[in-house]
Parts: structure tokens; C-alpha cells; sequence
């Protein structure tokens, strides 16, 4: 199970016991704000993408959606989202716990630049249920993000 495995990474730090875990559902930026009680804003959502033969995940705030031309200018390609079923091959966690941790070899993370007008954000666990919640500092440390990009828009 794909949480299993986040939870291996974060005990590698002594931080398993940080994740929080649901009974309710948080597979969306709603249901995820919902459920920890805080702005849909402060949730880190993770899309993942297909850039070249690469898989991406981008990191970006819940009001935010990608802005097609800053996506083109930094990657110098149309946003192309990966579809359900190549989501958990490529990446290693399933639609809706998608998340910059512990994920499968060859996928580079971004984090984007919406996310730092909070002190801490909550990214997901890699199940539907679950969230941690990290400092700009942390963020970046733990989802080995390659560099902070800006290409998003507020929705």
C-alpha cells in the first residue's frame, strides 16, 4: 500500500508519526480541507504530468490551477496530464493520495511558488485518507523537488 511506503520514508527521518490519517476521505483539495479543518488553499496538491518521456509532479496551493503558457515557457510543452491508468506505474501512488514522496525512480518533482505564502501546507500521504503537514523548508527537503517554478494562476 502506497501509504505504507510514505510512512517508511518518513520514519527514515522520525517523522512517521506526523501523517495523519482520515476516516473520511480526502482525495480532493475539498474533502482534504475538509477533513484537517483548514483553508482549501493550504492543501499541496500534486498533479503529474508527462514531459517528454519524463513523469513530473508539480506541487502547487488549492486555489491554484496550471496557467498553460507558464507550463509551456518552463517545460517548452503543452501540459499533458497523465491519464488514471498511468498514474500509479509511473509514479507510484494511486489518484487522489498522490503525493512528492517516495515515488518511483525517475520522477522529478517541482514545487510551485504558490505555496509559499502559507507557513505550512498539507500535501497527502499516498492514500485517500491521509495528509502531513510541512513548512516550506520541509516541503522542499522531503519531496527532493528539483527547484520552486511558478506556473500556476489563481482559479
Amino acid at each position: 500500500m502506497s501509504i505504507d511506503r510514505v510512512r517508511e520514508y518518513f520514519k527514515q527521518y522520525g517523522m512517521g508519526d506526523r501523517i495523519l490519517e482520515f476516516p473520511v476521505s480526502s482525495a480532493t483539495v475539498e474533502l482534504a480541507a475538509q477533513a484537517l479543518g483548514c483553508e482549501p488553499c493550504r492543501i499541496a496538491k500534486t498533479l503529474s504530468f508527462m514531459v517528454g518521456e519524463e513523469p513530473v509532479l508539480i506541487v502547487m496551493a488549492g486555489d491554484v490551477k496550471i496557467d498553460n503558457a507558464k507550463y509551456k515557457a518552463k517545460f517548452g510543452k503543452k501540459a499533458k496530464m497523465l491519464t488514471m491508468d498511468e498514474v500509479v506505474p509511473l509514479i507510484g501512488h494511486a489518484v487522489g493520495g498522490v503525493c512528492p514522496f517516495a515515488v518511483n525512480e525517475g520522477v522529478s518533482t517541482y514545487l510551485d511558488e504558490s505555496l509559499k505564502r502559507f507557513p505550512t501546507v498539507f500535501p497527502a500521504c499516498g492514500s485517500s485518507n491521509s495528509a502531513i503537514e510541512l513548512n516550506m523548508e520541509e516541503l522542499e527537503r522531503f519531496s527532493s523537488s528539483k527547484e520552486w517554478i511558478d506556473v500556476t494562476k489563481v482559479i
